[in-house]
């Protein structure tokens, strides 16, 4: 990209400014839904890189991600002091370092891009760049997916009918795509193409919008998700397990719904120390409104290994699903760092991972795609239950967040695996967000955060596969290849 004539500022100020604008691209993302300000927040940054070197380049992405995630991720302060137990000096230092991590991506797109693409077509090489560094952190050190650009334009922008083809990469790959063409409209020199081409991008997100991937299969059900807010610091105190067991049980029993769906680790026992007349009481509801009940709880193998599960209980024999993809540091720790159990005091911090791929399971005629808590965060592993699932379902437990951007932003995660895959989503939370959502994406209904309570609503099941269930992220990864491929070939001398 050719150096523009009075575009020179101090670096201390373009620093500033690209902080701020990785600040504001926070703004589209949930719960503030105004996904105009992540295009913008991103256009501001592609400006800034406009003729400069690699060096500063790097500094420019990297205060940008420093902006970005530290409004962004904040939240992960509040799990590690408040509920993990972690010194504040600690949980600062751990903080500042985690989003030092993560600014180092945008700092790499920036790098690479005025070191090696600078004289090649912008409009292509940084979209393409993008979106390989994002599916970089959602794939390295076990991926952490959390505010790709993608999610920022879910569900009220018309860029989010590139999900059931492309995925939430794709649609950040054309959000990306638009912000270039945006720097280019404003700062030319070719403003004609540059309208061509954004026009072109949203016209053809347009039309995908009209396009029905999926269709409704079965009767509509009647589900109730329970919401039970049992607070994170009593979860697992021994004298607030009976009351947590007695809550639950009688929201269950509060609703009239054939699929009753608990949260993650709702039933705070182990599976087999639970009363066999507790398990009995969910069974027998079940049966008298002939369906099921889904239940968080832990479960164990003979061999001292314990899991993240949920299982089923009605007529027929019981199932279980086990959580895949567990949380570092939360849900165990890698190697190298057992010395960090002495600062943190989480509860079962050694889950096993269950297996890679499991079954839908089978209630209230439905197939049901489980995936727990974290595990919404990718979508290459949710579609692997798909085409035979005719619905998503997560259970959660976002108290670990406390009053934060998180809960919401989880939620929106949500909604892009259900538009990926033209499915309704259920979500059953501890203390929030418990959401029914649509198969465009949209938040049919919802509880208030930190309230007791039951979300009935009815749901439809769907079948067919979108191309993104079929494809998964790799049409994304090969389009920003041929992307940044074609950008070489039309590389200027």
């Amino acid at each position: 990209m050719a150096r523009v004539p009075g575009w020179r500022l101090p670096g201390i100020v373009r620093a500033t400014l690209a902080a701020a604008a990785g600040a504001l691209a926070v703004g589209g993302y949930a719960p503030f839904y105004w996904y105009p300000l992540s295009l913008f927040g991103l256009a501001a940054l592609f400006a800034l890189w406009r003729g400069v070197a690699s060096g500063r380049a790097a500094l420019l992405g990297f205060a940008w991600g420093l902006g970005f995630f530290g409004l962004g991720v904040s939240w992960v302060y509040v799990s590690l002091t408040e509920f993990g137990g972690m010194p504040a000096w600690m949980g600062a230092v751990g903080v500042t370092l985690f989003c030092v991590l993560l600014a180092a991506y945008p700092a790499l797109v920036g790098w690479f891009y005025a070191r090696f693409c600078a004289r090649a077509p912008a409009w292509l090489t940084l979209p393409a760049l993008w979106a390989l560094a994002e599916w970089l952190r959602g794939w390295l050190f076990t991926g952490f997916p959390w505010l790709q650009l993608g999610y920022s334009q879910i569900p009220g922008s018309p860029l989010a009918a590139y999900a059931p083809v492309l995925g939430v990469l794709g649609v950040g790959l054309a959000a990306s795509l638009s912000a270039a063409w945006l720097v280019a409209l404003a700062m030319g020199p070719h403003r004609l193409r540059a309208a061509l081409g954004l026009g072109l991008v949203w016209a053809l997100a347009a039309a995908l919008g009209q396009v029905q991937w999926t269709h409704p299969v079965g009767a509509p059900l009647r589900v109730a998700l329970l919401q039970g807010d049992v607070a994170q610091t009593m979860k697992w105190q021994p004298g607030q397990v009976r009351a947590s067991l007695e809550r639950y049980l009688a929201l269950a029993r509060s609703s009239a719904a054939s699929l009753i769906i608990l949260p993650e680790t709702a039933l705070p026992v182990f599976w087999r120390d639970l009363p066999d007349e507790y398990r009995q009481a969910y069974a027998a509801l079940a049966r008298a409104r002939g369906g099921d009940v889904i239940a968080g709880v832990v479960t164990g193998a003979p061999d001292g290994a314990y899991y993240n599960s949920v299982v089923s209980l009605g007529d027929g024999p019981m199932q279980v699903y086990s959580k895949h993809h567990l949380v570092p540091f939360g849900e165990y720790i890698p190697p190298g760092f057992a010395w960090i159990v002495h600062w943190l005091h989480i509860p079962l911090s050694d889950f096993t991972p269950g297996p890679a791929r499991q079954p839908p399971i089978a209630a209230a005629g439905q197939k049901l795609a489980m995936n727990i808590c974290y595990e919404d965060a990718f979508g290459r592993e949710v579609v692997r239950q798909l085409p035979a699932a005719t619905a998503l379902v997560n259970v959660s437990n976002d108290a670990w967040f406390g009053h934060s951007l998180a809960p919401w932003q989880h939620a929106q995660m949500s909604q892009a695996r259900a538009l990926e895959t033209g499915r309704m989503a259920l979500r059953a939370t501890n203390t929030g967000v418990t959401t029914v959502i649509g198969r465009h994406g949209e938040i049919l209904a919802h509880l208030p955060e930190f309230t007791q309570g039951v979300l009935e609503a009815q749901m439809q099941g769907y079948a067919g596969a979108t191309p993104y269930v079929r494809w998964g992220d790799g049409a994304a990864l090969v389009l920003a290849a041929v992307m940044l491929a074609g950008a070489c070939f039309r590389r200027r001398p």
